[in-house]
């Protein structure tokens, strides 16, 4: 028999800082509590599901699978994004089932409805008996796919699964503005600039250590060579997001020493050597730098799995293939040094007298951020 479910004591976690705890174990180890989460926190809010680049040219349709809900990811013929159910009105039957471009309309496999990439139902086969292919109770304009609202920044395709929050642009007003100087188009660098790691941890720990810069010495030493932990501060906006920034960028360069990619236009003085690293809350990890910025979409699979999609972007679709992928492998061993990290504090999370930790108030205020917004969204949804 399965045990009832016993909603966790997440008070503490929305101290202040200097006297909170982390979010209780169970928010990593226990299936019953990630469903639970799952609701307030990632269907609730804009989460983070792929990449524009998934679906380059009209017509691209990808199968996504966010939660255990079938999606389909497409470029209409318009080239703009949208996101389905990946169901048919008629029986529910999945209409995609691997990623292709759709040449005129998205058929179902088991009965030949069909539909437009715009999601409209368009023709309906023998539906009125053999030979008529209409029928006075099937209404077609009631019956156009399940839409699921969706917004694109940076290029990332956020979804709201509950269809009830506030507008993506009202929600993150703040850091799109903090990062107004970079709203201009950017290209992704096509298959050398793409890369996934899969990870035995809740996503949240992939989100908590990228938000700060206390571990660099340690996991990132060859990093931390030229961008000391001393070189960077915290960025921490409560309800908002949170993340790390440096002062010492420094400029990837071509094998001759010249700057391998051009730099974004109309940049400030303050990304001559800045950058920044934030996480769009509750799963997309963003950073930006004077020559190229990067997406890294974390798709929890389950309370214990994570697969890490990581794309990188410049300012020119003529970057060189060459210094793109050598870019990528230097940013992939970065991150690959944390995945040790990652799952062991998983692992961890077993340690049954564990009380979620205590935060550093100087030196983990993003994670701590991150957690807070966690537990207040969990809060909202129990009422």
């Amino acid at each position: 028999m399965a045990k009832d479910f016993t909603p966790t004591d997440i008070v503490s976690v929305q101290r202040p800082v200097d006297k909170a705890n982390g979010l209780p174990n169970a928010h990593y180890t226990d299936p019953q509590v990630f469903s639970e989460e799952s609701e307030a926190v990632l269907k609730s809010t804009w989460a983070g599901l792929a990449v524009g680049a998934d679906v380059p040219i009209a017509g691209d349709a990808k199968p996504i699978s966010f939660l255990g809900i079938p999606l389909l990811l497409l470029r209409d013929r318009d080239g703009n994004i949208r996101v389905f159910e990946n169901i048919c009105r008629h029986r529910g039957m999945q209409l995609v089932s691997e990623a292709k471009n759709i040449e005129g309309s998205i058929r179902c496999p088991y009965h030949s409805w069909c539909y437009s990439t715009k999601g409209k139902l368009v023709s309906t086969p023998h539906v009125g008996g053999a030979g008529h292919n209409t029928h006075p109770s099937i209404v077609k304009e009631e019956l156009s796919l399940n839409e699921v609202r969706s917004k694109v920044w940076r290029d990332v395709v956020f979804i709201n699964i509950s269809g009830d929050a506030p507008d993506f642009t009202d929600v993150h007003a703040h850091l799109i503005n903090r990062w107004s100087e970079f709203d201009c188009q950017i290209f992704h660098g096509g298959a050398e600039s793409k890369f996934k790691l899969e990870l035995t941890a809740n996503y949240k720990l992939a989100v908590e250590n990228y938000c700060e810069s206390y571990h660099l010495p340690w996991i990132h030493p060859g990093l931390n060579s030229y961008s000391r932990l001393e070189d960077h501060y915290n960025i921490v906006k409560y309800g908002k997001y949170s993340g790390q920034g440096t002062l010492v960028y420094r400029q990837f360069r071509a094998e001759d020493g010249s700057p391998a990619f051009p730099d974004f236009p109309n940049l400030s003085e303050q990304w001559n050597e800045g950058a920044e690293y934030i996480t769009v809350y509750p799963n997309v990890l963003l950073g930006v730098q004077r020559d190229h910025a990067f997406a890294i979409v974390l798709e929890p699979k389950a309370y214990n799995k994570t697969v890490e999609h990581i794309h990188f972007y410049y300012a020119s679709d003529a970057t060189d293939s060459k210094s793109r992928s050598k870019n990528t492998q230097q940013w992939i061993e970065v991150f690959e040094e944390d995945i040790f990290v990652v799952q062991g504090m998983q692992s961890g999370r077993y340690a049954p007298t564990f009380d979620g930790g205590r935060f550093s108030p100087v030196m983990d205020e993003p994670t701590h951020c991150y957690h807070d917004w966690v537990a207040r969204k969990i809060s909202t949804y129990r009422g």
